[in-house]
């Protein structure tokens, strides 16, 4: 018996040592600081920085031109592209080889493939030019022209100036040349091509109300825009009109075939010439004098004038009849719909020519 109650007590010892020891081992780490149930960092909601917007990628807008590589178009590019490093635009100018409407086609249809954001087109021919940019337009493609007032197909054009103000300006440099009086002859290159004979009647029309001492002789002389049909037509004209004394053209070679007739006659000093043509046409015989005054438009304004009517349209900012493009002869546009002119006209003499090199 005490055997027995012996072996119960240690027994009864066995399992209280037992108790003890598994009631002084450690806890385990509560949940929340183990590693593996680490909670995941909140998520910041998205800023528009992650994911620039579509409008915020840099616009693709190309100038098409009637020919590439002249001095008039090599000008514009000049213009194009600076414009486009102002306003972080990929600005770029392209044009065919030969002054061809059909070889615009198939860049403007290559731009078009590229998806390009816009289209400054001078066009060799509108009419030819209709059905391709109707394309353009229907990709979504914003399209403006330029020396274009009757394209069909385009959101703008944007002309220069107002073709019989301009002409009115060519009249007004004349007439102070002349004293305002005596006798005046007008070419054209055609008496078909419409800004030309604008040109022209507005330089008449101005004539006619503002210095009634002067008088047109003749008819509108035809140039077909060749200086040396000029030269002899206005050689023609000096022999039928002994006291005349002064000439308007049109053309930009008719200044130059004007006055080259008048430098031979020696009759710089007596008779006075203008007209629209380019310093690099006029040349030397605008410093000589037989050339008195021309005028023109700067290409390379009209270029960054054209693509900024783009960005307008594309950011959607009102284009119309009074809008400032923020760019010198385009502060305050005049016009009607979508045909839109500047007051860009540039008129030089032998003082300033060379502040214009093309």
């Amino acid at each position: 018996m005490k055997r027995l109650s012996l072996i119960v007590v240690l027994i009864l010892a066995f399992v209280l040592v037992t108790t003890a020891c598994q009631s002084a081992a450690p806890a385990p780490a509560p949940a929340e600081q183990q590693p593996a149930a680490q909670e995941p960092a909140k998520q910041e909601p998205a800023k528009e920085e992650a994911a620039a917007p579509a409008g915020d990628k840099q616009l693709n807008m190309v100038t098409v031109v009637k020919i590439a590589g002249i001095n008039w178009f090599n000008r514009m590019e000049e213009g194009v592209v600076a414009w486009g490093k102002e306003k972080g635009v990929n600005a770029t100018l392209v044009g065919p080889a030969e002054a061809d409407a059909a070889q615009q086609i198939p860049i403007i249809e290559d731009l078009i493939a590229q998806g390009v954001d816009a289209l400054c087109v001078v066009p060799m021919d509108p009419t030819q030019l209709d059905p391709v940019l109707k394309k353009a337009m229907d990709a979504g493609i914003v399209v403006v022209t330029h020396e274009a007032s009757n394209q069909g197909n385009m959101d703008f054009d944007i002309e220069a100036f107002d073709n019989k103000a301009f002409g009115a300006g060519l009249m007004d440099r004349l007439a102070a040349k002349m004293g305002e009086e005596g006798e005046y002859a007008v070419f054209v290159g055609s008496l078909g091509s419409k800004t030309h004979n604008e040109w022209v009647d507005g330089g008449i029309e101005r004539q006619q109300s503002a210095y009634p001492n002067m008088k047109m002789v003749g008819d509108k002389n035809e140039s077909f825009d060749d200086a040396e049909v000029a030269y002899q037509k206005a050689k023609e004209i000096l022999a039928a009109y002994p006291n005349i004394k002064g000439f308007q053209g049109s053309a930009s070679t008719d200044v130059a075939g004007i006055g080259r007739a008048i430098e031979e006659a020696g009759l710089q000093d007596e008779v006075s010439v203008v007209g629209t043509s380019l310093p690099s046409i006029a040349g030397d015989l605008l410093y000589s004098g037989a050339i008195d005054a021309i005028g023109f438009w700067d290409p390379a304004v009209a270029g960054a004038a054209c693509n900024q009517i783009a960005l307008m349209k594309i950011k959607g900012e009102q284009v119309a009849v009074g809008s400032d493009l923020g760019i010198g002869g385009y502060n305050k546009l005049i016009g009607a719909g979508n045909v839109l002119y500047g007051d860009a006209a540039v008129y030089v003499d032998a003082t300033n020519a060379k502040d214009y090199p093309f």
